[in-house]
């Protein structure tokens, strides 16, 4: 498989707890697709555990490790909580993945090397218990041509592995469809080769 556009990630929500010295270390992991769905999870948390002490978090998203991921301690010593849970998210070599650590304080305190332990060791618990999957990177685009160039147009998606998404063909032809990424430049150079009045957009 071509590691250039193809990933790991969770298929659903799994959880994991672990306890050191009646400290609890509920442990959720999320499979996410953007950064803005990471705020309402962390308030729902909250309000689910309004008697926890913290709520750490760590995601990643997308294939380049240089960006597009976040790691917070919420209150714990710095390095001690957001860390350790996005190390397990590299450890385990999946993105697209949230995982919230909710802390109940036992009322011992667990010092530097008992937090990092505490927060790693509830996140690979919790990773070892979710389904990881593989997915694909999908590029999107729309294609607007004239009706006489149709047939051809169909020829060439359905002897890809092009997905429509959706077609709307009024005043002019349209199609939306979506490609494997490492497959997506020769199917649009076929595409464009048919006609200059062709029109390819690619789509967020």
């Amino acid at each position: 498989m071509n590691n250039n556009d193809a990933y790991q990630t969770i298929a659903t929500v799994a959880t994991a707890e672990y306890r050191q010295k009646g400290s609890r270390f509920l442990a959720i992991a999320y499979p996410i697709t953007t950064p803005e769905a990471v705020k309402p999870i962390i308030e729902q948390l909250k309000s689910e555990h309004f008697k926890a002490r913290h709520w750490c978090y760590a995601w990643r998203l997308g294939l380049d490790k240089t960006k597009n991921y976040r790691a917070n301690d919420d209150g714990e010593p710095s390095g001690t909580a957001g860390r350790p849970i996005l190390g397990q998210i590299d450890s385990f070599n999946i993105t697209n993945v949230l995982i919230v650590v909710v802390r109940y304080f036992g009322g011992i305190k667990l010092g530097t090397s008992g937090l990092i332990t505490a927060y790693k060791e509830a996140s690979k618990m919790a990773l070892q218990d979710a389904d990881i999957i593989t997915e694909l990177v999908q590029n999107r685009y729309k294609i607007i041509f004239g009706y006489l160039q149709l047939d051809e147009v169909m020829r060439v998606l359905k002897n890809s592995s092009a997905k429509i998404v959706e077609q709307n063909f009024d005043n002019t032809c349209q199609i939306i469809f979506q490609v494997r990424s490492g497959e997506a430049a020769p199917l649009i150079a076929a595409l464009c080769k048919l006609s200059s009045g062709i029109a390819i957009d690619a789509l967020p």
